[in-house]
């Protein structure tokens, strides 16, 4: 029987084939045999023997993991935490060439939908056809909207105070920085930008999730995990149904993730450098 401080502490205990979680939720085991690591709450092994402080070894672990938002408490629930969901329709997949033409903005208090922004960018170069196919964008929508640098100020006012979300987020987190170090004013320090602005910061990615979770979907893109799981997608491949459609694929799969907000960035960190090592060597022997 766990006892002491560290009883209520969340704590992690690697794992190597088909784990479990033990999630925070009443005190139920919950079997998830397709994720690689296993969570609990108090400071026993799978045994079921109590090793005294290895809780609070843990918990103070969980503090120093690195790509934390430095406003939110790492030991806190990330579900607690105000999160926006970014999702862009660019010009193509290369940041430093290609250029963001719309931006989705939507974002989640406590579960619920709370701001909801949609912003059409003029990106000074013609949208190829193969991009337009995609989203639909035509060059004559974006001749008079503003460039990144206009709507920039807007984008990081909406995005501040609040946990980064993206589905596929290597890819809407590569296209922000770039934007911003273009557009950025001389003298705008990582002090004064958001969480989604600054490199250091992980951004929370459902997608890596649903590669975990959902191993048995033979494709986990937006469209099929959110039919998969009941989700409507309003104007597929357009920013903003994109982003509101994540973030209720984030909140779906809540309750088989880790609860607190350090954990959740470790684990998942953990989880994408194991799917590139896989998608690498599928790669290399196909």
């Amino acid at each position: 029987m766990p006892v002491g401080e560290g009883a209520n502490r969340v704590r992690y205990v690697e794992a190597t084939i088909y784990p479990l979680y033990d999630l925070r939720g009443g005190g139920h085991a919950v079997h998830l045999p397709c994720v690689r690591g296993r969570t609990d709450v108090c400071g026993c092994f799978p045994t079921g023997r109590h090793y005294p402080g290895i809780a609070d070894l843990i918990a103070d672990a969980i503090q120093k993991v690195e790509g934390l938002c430095h406003e939110f408490e790492p030991g806190s629930s990330w579900k607690d935490i105000p999160f926006t969901v970014i999702d862009f329709e660019t010009t193509g997949t290369d940041s430093e060439t290609d250029r963001i033409i719309e931006v989705g903005l939507v974002r989640f208090d406590k579960g619920s939908v709370t701001s909801r922004e949609s912003l059409l960018v003029n990106p000074g170069i013609p949208v190829p056809e193969e991009s337009r196919a995609v989203h639909g964008i035509t060059d004559e929508e974006l001749a008079g909207a503003p460039d990144f640098a206009t709507v920039m100020p807007r984008v990081l006012e909406l995005l501040q105070g609040t946990l980064p979300v993206a589905y596929n987020a290597a890819f809407d987190r590569g296209f922000m920085l770039a934007e911003i170090t273009r557009a950025a004013p001389e003298g705008m320090t990582p002090g004064d930008m958001p969480p989604a602005a600054r490199d250091d910061v992980v951004w929370v990615d459902p997608l890596v999730w649903a590669r975990e979770i959902l191993k048995e979907l033979k494709s986990r893109r937006l469209g099929d995990v959110t039919k998969h799981l009941g989700i409507p997608l309003e104007q597929a491949h357009r920013a903003a149904g994109d982003a509101e459609a994540t973030g209720r694929v984030l909140l779906a799969l809540a309750p088989q993730l880790p609860r607190v907000y350090g954990e959740l960035v470790r684990l998942q960190k953990r989880y994408a450098a194991f799917q590139e090592a896989e998608f690498a060597a599928w790669k290399r022997f196909r």
